[in-house]
């Protein structure tokens, strides 16, 4: 009998054998890599967008139209994810006003957290947060960083059923969290997590990941960057000319797509408030990833400069 990770691997790459070109194409989305959601058999496409930091802002002339334009971007390149939090101070309402103006948005998958103590509190802000993204019930509503998990699990499961949302999951950025992570993922039926991944900082292979393939859990990966520190170690060197066997351009497709390439990332969602990184961001998703020996490779790199 087959196992439920031997079935995950299968779909991972029947999926991968059907959207990735010989050669990198950006002239749509038909050939947008895409990942399968476990527990639903919904693919999504593997490049996804966070909004901390970036659409906490105040919307004058200038910032929407650079953000309007971001979000373009991110659509006419196949985009799906958008994740969000009430932490991320006036994100949710800035992607919510700044969405309606986008005509070709059909393909959003809305995301965002419960950040809050109690069920009561937790049941008006996420009501809150529909309202200030302006969707009728969010695509995926998550824990952010286990707070409170235990109450909020019940009410995400509730709704789940009522149809008010269509996945629940839970998150963390936080290495040290990581324990308690597990023991949430292990106690109950989570349709997505998200932790952090990347090239310098590949805690999540120990155990993370490996559990989210064993329980069918599909991944959304924050910090693919590290936070922008990945860009100041490679600052002024070359990108490796090999890096062009996995039709990589640019050394934020070169994080992104060792981030990508592990079997068990469904998702990886960095965050910019500039149009050109977007559409950087998002070439990361078509073409060529790396095999194994590549990523091995990948990491002796970055490790040597």
């Amino acid at each position: 009998m087959i196992s439920r990770r031997d079935m995950i691997k299968t779909l991972f790459a029947a999926s991968a054998a059907l959207t990735l070109p010989a050669r990198l194409s950006l002239a749509g989305s038909a050939n947008a890599i895409k990942r399968v959601i476990p527990s639903s058999g919904e693919m999504l496409p593997v490049m996804g967008m966070g909004s901390s930091r970036t659409f906490d802002v105040h919307l004058d002339g200038a910032t929407r139209a650079q953000l309007t334009e971001v979000l373009r971007h991110f659509f006419d390149q196949g985009g799906a994810v958008i994740d969000s939090s009430p932490m991320y101070g006036a994100a949710e309402s800035v992607l919510g006003e700044l969405l309606t103006g986008i005509s070709n948005r059909d393909a959003l998958f809305a995301a965002t957290k419960v950040w809050t103590n109690g069920k009561a509190s937790g049941i008006q802000q996420m009501g809150q947060s529909m309202a200030r993204m302006r969707v009728d019930r969010f695509d995926l509503m998550q824990i952010h960083n286990l707070r409170d998990w235990k109450i909020h699990i019940k009410t995400l499961k509730a709704w789940k059923e009522q149809d008010k949302i269509r996945y629940l999951g839970i998150t963390t950025s936080h290495n040290r969290a990581h324990d308690e992570l597990i023991r949430a993922l292990k106690a109950e039926s989570f349709d997505f997590v998200q932790f952090t991944y990347n090239i310098a900082n590949r805690e999540s292979e120990k155990r993370l990941l490996p559990l989210a393939q064993d329980r069918g859990i599909a991944t959304l990966i924050n910090r693919p960057f590290q936070r922008s520190r990945l860009f100041h170690q490679v600052k002024g060197v070359p990108l490796p000319e090999w890096a062009r066997e996995f039709d990589c351009a640019s050394w934020g497709q070169f994080f992104l797509k060792f981030t990508l390439s592990h079997p068990a990332t469904t998702c990886v969602i960095p965050a910019t408030s500039k149009p050109h990184h977007m559409a950087d961001n998002m070439a990361a998703g078509f073409g060529r990833l790396p095999d194994a020996a590549m990523r091995k490779r990948m990491i002796a790199h970055v490790q040597s400069l």
